[in-house]
């Protein structure tokens, strides 16, 4: 299992000073910061575009930037996040489009590459998908907006993959985003996770430095 990382989520970070957002997840020493990119259609909202990362990247940023593209065609847009600065992109199965090619063509523009399925979605349906990826992350809400209840019916399917990837020799991250803090990264930890995505709870933590503590113990 790898070494578990807390990966704050820019979505609930100062959206009128995301650089200083940034900045404060790298002044604590934590490397990864997770971009949700949304686009109105595959969940009802939108956030940031190519240009905030590129934006980030030129105030100096050289955190590992986790790319989530929540989009209905996330196809169309991996050269643009690649060129402003994704060092990892994930694209969700639940849309109709060629996910391998998808995920070969985050591979030839020098990025890692994830897979994303909703609470709503089985973990057999990216199963033919594992050996392809670096990460595979668990939606534990349902994407589109930040600050909801974590779901505990998402710990079996965190098992499952978990089982899947030491009994096949996988080496994927395994990842959760959506209700996550010190107890409920605990209860995923349990059950194989390794990669934890917090946004409200980081952002609004009273002492941030603690907070980020308590999941390098994990």
């Amino acid at each position: 299992m790898h070494t578990p990382i807390l990966v704050p989520s820019l979505l609930a970070g100062d959206h009128a000073n995301l650089a200083a957002s940034a900045s404060k997840v790298e002044q604590l020493g934590l490397k990864w910061l997770h971009l949700d990119i949304m686009d109105g259609h595959f969940v009802p909202n939108f956030t940031f575009g190519p240009e905030v990362l590129a934006a980030l990247r030129r105030a100096g940023s050289t955190l590992y930037f986790d790319t989530h593209l929540m989009l209905d065609e996330p196809e169309r847009y991996i050269e643009a996040f690649a060129k402003a600065g994704a060092s990892n992109i994930s694209i969700h199965i639940e849309p109709d489009y060629d996910h391998a090619a998808a995920l070969s063509r985050i591979r030839d523009v020098r990025c890692q590459c994830g897979i994303v399925i909703n609470p709503g979605t089985p973990a057999r349906a990216i199963e033919h998908l594992l050996p392809l990826v670096d990460l595979v992350l668990v939606m534990t809400v349902q994407p589109g907006f930040g600050g909801q209840s974590f779901r505990r019916d998402m710990l079996p399917k965190l098992t499952q993959l978990s089982t899947w990837r030491k009994a096949r020799g996988l080496n994927f991250r395994l990842e959760v985003d959506g209700g996550i803090d010190p107890v409920t990264a605990a209860e995923c930890r349990a059950a194989g996770t390794d990669t934890f995505v917090a946004g409200t709870s980081f952002f609004k933590a009273p002492d941030q430095a603690a907070f980020a503590a308590a999941f390098a113990k994990l």
